[in-house]
């Protein structure tokens, strides 16, 4: 079996805080005719990613698909300028494409591949149950403290039992009506679901650690699941000193790419759950590494997704094989598009998730359907939701 192509579709996002950005799936196919489906979506950095998958499609056409180690070691390895967010996307693509093609063409599961299960379904969370629906205008998202103590409660009302959010915008050094803001909001939201539903709060790097330590001491009666990235990622010994002086969880690890980004944040214990992105930090292959390396740390694994319906069934595949996975990050608000353009969709009820029935993904895009969703145009930063840092 040889790889013969290698494609590249594009289809926008649902809106998401601000519309404009779009998720990239890659199709590799063999002289055999199986193929399999991979998505490398980053975010506002199509041109980049799409350019390295294309060229590394001229070293992956004639190779056995079958050899996923030896190819991902090689894209990874044998290359000058190798890491970072656009390379190590492109291989995570490739890598979840493989998988499936490989999968398929043996007609198992991609989590056999993996071991087995070691469960059938795994928790999931809810993000996106703030933003507007898919009819809504960009604006019409949740804003007030009553919209999200509201849209929390339908959320409870429809099974999920763990949500984020973000309650702390904002540059980096907070202010007292900032504080007191997020904190309003937090405690809207656990008097709305109760005791019994996981509240997570996400600052996605907004703060600086004086900030960070204020809003964790602000919210820590309310019982949040976990703190995530509470400062930026990029100062390891900053975020575990934070992780020292406050009593909620820390989490982080969606912008750390590859095992040897997190071989560093798990010596310094400054988290106890970590997030690497399976469209980025290099796909199903490289997210297993990174799983054991944390599971000799006592770490759990809830791998981070705010991106497309593939990889969301990928992330369940290994959710379902990891003995230390702890839940799935799931957007609400992007199920609609997942069920328009998948064939099988995802099994979602109750607050649990797990994975299509059948070969591969069990699952996956109907190329005409993608029709319904033409790829956005956009202006990186400036059409960027993230204004104040």
């Amino acid at each position: 079996m040889k790889i013969t192509d290698v494609d590249i579709f594009r289809m926008r996002t649902p809106v998401h805080k601000t519309a404009g950005t779009n998720w990239m799936f890659v199709r590799i196919t063999s002289d055999t005719g199986d193929y399999g489906w991979g998505e490398a979506s980053t975010q506002y950095k199509d041109a980049g990613v799409a350019a390295e998958i294309n060229d590394f499609a001229k070293y992956l056409v004639g190779k056995d698909p079958f050899q996923i180690e030896h190819i991902w070691t090689s894209l990874h390895r044998r290359v000058t300028w190798t890491g970072g967010a656009v390379t190590m996307s492109a291989i995570s693509g490739i890598d979840l494409a493989l998988n499936d093609l490989k999968a398929k063409a043996l007609g198992i599961p991609v989590y056999e591949l993996l071991g087995g299960k070691v469960r059938d379904k795994i928790r999931a969370y809810a993000n996106g149950w703030f933003d507007p629906s898919e009819d809504d205008e960009t604006d019409a998202g949740a804003k007030t403290v009553d919209d999200y103590r509201r849209r929390s409660a339908e959320l409870v009302d429809e099974g999920w039992r763990a949500m984020k959010f973000y309650p702390f915008y904002g540059p980096q050094v907070i202010t007292p009506d900032r504080l007191h803001h997020g904190a309003e909001l937090v405690k809207a939201v656990r008097d709305s679901v109760g005791p019994s539903v996981e509240v997570a709060c996400d600052i996605r790097g907004r703060l600086d650690a004086w900030s960070a330590e204020r809003a964790a001491r602000a919210i820590e009666e309310y019982d949040i699941a976990w703190l995530e990235e509470p400062i930026l990622w990029d100062n390891i010994d900053a975020l575990a000193a934070l992780a020292n002086r406050v009593n909620i969880p820390i989490s982080t690890g969606e912008q750390l790419y590859g095992r040897w980004d997190f071989r560093p944040l798990l010596e310094s214990h400054a988290a106890s759950i970590i997030q690497p992105d399976i469209c980025h930090a290099g796909g199903i292959t490289e997210l297993r590494k990174i799983a054991a390396a944390a599971e000799t740390h006592y770490v759990s694994v809830a791998p981070h997704n705010s991106n497309g319906p593939i990889s969301t069934v990928a992330s369940l595949h290994l959710d379902l094989t990891m003995p230390n996975a702890f839940m799935q990050e799931i957007f609400v608000s992007f199920l609609g598009a997942y069920e328009r353009v998948l064939t099988n969709m995802i099994p979602i009820a109750d607050g649990d998730a797990t994975v299509p029935d059948g070969p591969g993904w069990g699952t996956e895009i109907d190329v005409e359907a993608l029709e319904q969703f033409p790829p956005c145009d956009y202006v990186t930063v400036e059409s960027e939701p993230y204004l104040a840092f």
